[in-house]
């Protein structure tokens, strides 16, 4: 069969940008669910130090102590605030990415389909020729047993 080395080349290099784009989005995923899990670690911390809050108020508390205990939730809640647009953006990352390798994956399955072609094609002319070498071997055959034709 003979192949089009464009076309070779054209399918390793759709082959090499769809490896790429699936490890970029494989990196992706891994940040994303990273973001994740820091936001859930942050949610977590948060009640616990409520909690905490919470019993310490009931001790009783001094101006001063309660004062510590809002500020250090209002810093918790500033990192869980900027955490959560840290997550919008992964996700949006992700979504960019997972677009990034579709479009790729279409790419390199359009070359591929090209090849597939180009093999059915030739198998059909390599069956064509063998058929008609057949055909002629047959009448030449037939023509010298049958010479008053």
């Amino acid at each position: 069969m003979a192949k089009l080395p464009a076309l070779d080349t054209l399918i390793e290099l759709a082959q090499t940008r769809t490896d790429d784009a699936a490890k970029r989005l494989g990196m992706l995923c891994t940040q994303g669910v990273q973001v994740e899990a820091k936001l859930q670690l942050l949610l977590q911390y948060r009640d616990d130090y409520c909690a905490r809050f919470q019993v310490s108020m009931r001790q009783g508390l001094t101006a001063s102590d309660w004062r510590n205990y809002q500020e250090f939730i209002d810093k918790l809640d500033a990192a869980i605030t900027q955490q959560r647009e840290a997550l919008v953006s992964a996700q949006q990352r992700v979504a960019a990415g997972k677009i990034a390798w579709q479009s790729a994956k279409r790419t390199f399955n359009s070359y591929d389909t090209l090849v597939q072609r180009q093999a059915r094609a030739e198998l059909l002319r390599a069956i064509k020729r063998e058929q008609r070498e057949t055909d002629e071997h047959t009448g030449n055959v037939a023509a010298r047993q049958n010479p008053s034709r």
